[in-house]
């Protein structure tokens, strides 16, 4: 059976297309089929853009690439998706906020997956002068997604 996979931030244009790309690729690499992943944002500002150059530099970096069209989470969202993730506790809250009732989704913080405490909010590199923030929220994603992977996927 399909389990679908849906990152979220605020603008979708940092962590949740990031996120995105970085389930995608270790799905693929576990030969775990079955999995769709998109991303989506809270907030409606960037919807219709692609992803912050920032972002898209640091896939490119590692060998990804990002085809992704900044859209708004919906409602439906909550019962089309099996997992909904945030980024920090901020989205969390919002996430929670517009679940409607006896929605499907589970909804999970996605750095609570493989990361210590101290380092489970993925920040929001979007107001931080170069790439360095997108780089360690990659590398944040990557642990995180390999440790969701281990824990809820293969089991």
């Amino acid at each position: 059976m399909t389990k679908k996979i849906l990152m979220i931030c605020l603008g979708n244009i940092c962590r949740s297309p990031i996120a995105e790309v970085v389930m995608v690729d270790v799905v693929a690499k576990a030969k775990v089929n079955d999995v769709v992943v998109d991303s989506a944002a809270i907030g409606s500002w960037h919807v219709g853009n692609r992803a912050d150059p920032r972002a898209l530099s640091t896939l490119q970096q590692h060998g990804l690439k990002s085809t992704h069209i900044v859209r708004q989470i919906k409602k439906q969202d909550f019962d089309e998706f099996d997992y909904i993730f945030g980024m920090d506790e901020e989205n969390m809250s919002e996430l929670r906020r517009l679940a409607p009732k006896g929605s499907k989704a589970e909804l999970l913080m996605l750095g609570d997956f493989g990361l210590p405490k101290e380092k489970r909010i993925i920040e929001d590199p979007y107001y931080q002068r170069g790439a360095e923030g997108f780089e360690v929220a990659y590398q944040q994603c990557v642990v995180a997604c390999q440790a969701f992977l281990q824990q809820r996927l293969q089991k």
